[in-house]
């Protein structure tokens, strides 16, 4: 049996510094104090995540969805995708992606859902879509749609890896009718706030924040879903959507593949 994977608590880490902003317990001091840095607009950005986490899994399982792959999972944080998917269709199935090995030691929290359905988890890095989709085939059925889910974490590959085609390489993969969810961080209106990210968070973690048009692009070829890549509460499904109120940190959307 190989070692461990080692946690590194010498530098923070985005899904424990997430964890933070979320007021969870597990992170760590580097993490704190990064976070206890960060504008208080990325802390209710971070539960409006997770929020539009319940709707969109929601929604695409309303349509008939019952599989999920899910990267960039995060620590585990009630309600998961799994509780979600689950409490429409008994019997979904989901499978976890992510590269902290602490989440690792909570995977059982990930692994726990209906006598039904089934959840799995794997230790990854999105940077190797690849490799990442081919645990995915031994889990999930690609004969059937499959909801991707990139919640906040495409921002986390720069485009020196090359994000777009990652996103390609894991959509190119699933059938017709398969849906991609998708939030990621713009600072367009937010200069001086962008700035201090930059002297505090960038300059920790390697993050990139895009403009709401670069957003737009990773949906390219897909049926996007109204109302479009909007703010992240703004973005409600069936629901009337609320009326914009200005710039806002984090974009959503969510679109089809035909």
């Amino acid at each position: 049996m190989g070692a461990k994977p080692r946690i590194d608590t010498s530098r923070p880490h985005p899904a424990r510094v997430y964890d933070y902003l979320l007021g969870g317990k597990d992170h760590y001091e580097v993490d704190r104090q990064l976070g206890e840095r960060l504008p208080e607009f990325m802390r209710d950005a971070a539960h409006e995540n997770r929020a539009f986490m319940r709707r969109a899994v929601t929604w695409t399982a309303d349509n008939g969805v019952t599989q999920f792959l899910d990267i960039g999972t995060g620590i585990p944080t009630a309600p998961n995708l799994h509780q979600v998917a689950q409490g429409v269709h008994p019997a979904a199935r989901v499978v976890y992606a992510d590269n902290d090995p602490i989440i690792m030691r909570h995977a059982e929290a990930l692994l726990v859902g209906t006598p039904e359905g089934a959840t799995n988890y794997v230790e990854a890095d999105i940077r190797e879509p690849g490799a990442i989709l081919d645990h995915a085939r031994e889990f999930l059925d690609f004969e059937r749609p499959i909801t991707l889910s990139l919640l906040a974490i495409m921002h986390f590959v720069v485009d020196a890896h090359d994000p777009y085609g990652v996103v390609s390489t894991l959509m190119d993969a699933l059938p017709s009718g398969s849906y991609l969810a998708l939030t990621h961080v713009s600072l367009d209106g937010f200069a001086e706030e962008g700035a201090k990210l930059n002297e505090t968070y960038t300059s920790s973690i390697e993050a990139q924040s895009r403009s709401v048009a670069e957003i737009e692009r990773f949906f390219d070829g897909l049926e996007l879903i109204e109302p479009g890549v909007v703010a992240t509460p703004r973005w409600r499904g069936d629901a009337p959507v609320p009326p914009e109120t200005g710039p806002h940190p984090n974009y959503a959307g969510v679109a089809r593949k035909r």
